[in-house]
C-alpha cells in the first residue's frame, strides 16, 4: 500500500477514508489518568498497524477517548473498533491501574457502544454541490 498526502492506494483502489471514533468507559466512570491514556495510545497505534490503518490523532479525558483514523476500503468499522477495544481492554487490565481497578469490577473497561463517524477531505455540502455540477449526458 502506497501513502501519497492523504490519498492511499491499493491494488485496485485509491481512496482516502478516515472514521473519527469515541469510546466511553464502562458506567461512564472516571478512570483514565494521563499515564493510562499515554498507555492506550500506544495500544491503539499498534491495533492500527494491524489493520494496516493510521491512527492520525487521540485525545481523552478522564471517562472517554477520541481517536481519528485513516483505514483502507477493505475494513469494516465494526471489526477495527471491537479490536481496539478488545486489546486495549486486555492490555491495560493487565498492567493494574489502581485507577481503574478501584472503579471497575468486572473485566469490561468500555461500554459496548461507541460513535463513528466518517470524515473526509471536504464537507459534504462541498462534495454535494462537485457531484451536482458533473455534466450528465443527455
Amino acid at each position: 500500500m502506497q501513502v501519497d498526502n492523504d490519498v492511499r492506494t491499493g491494488k485496485h483502489c485509491v481512496f482516502n477514508l478516515h472514521v473519527h471514533l469515541v469510546f466511553v468507559t464502562k458506567y461512564r466512570r472516571d478512570v483514565f489518568s494521563g499515564r493510562v491514556l499515554i498507555d492506550l495510545e500506544e495500544i491503539f497505534k499498534n491495533v492500527c498497524l494491524d489493520f494496516e490503518a493510521e491512527l492520525v490523532e487521540f485525545n481523552g479525558e478522564h471517562d472517554h477517548i477520541h481517536l481519528l483514523v485513516n483505514y483502507p476500503p477493505k475494513i469494516a468499522i465494526s471489526n477495527l473498533v471491537n479490536s481496539l477495544k478488545g486489546v486495549s481492554s486486555r492490555l491495560i487490565r493487565k498492567k493494574n491501574y489502581p485507577e481503574i481497578k478501584n472503579k471497575l469490577w468486572s473485566n469490561m473497561l468500555w461500554s459496548p457502544s461507541y460513535f463513528a463517524g466518517s470524515c473526509g477531505g471536504a464537507p459534504l455540502s462541498i462534495i454535494k454541490q462537485y457531484i451536482e455540477q458533473q455534466q450528465r449526458p443527455h
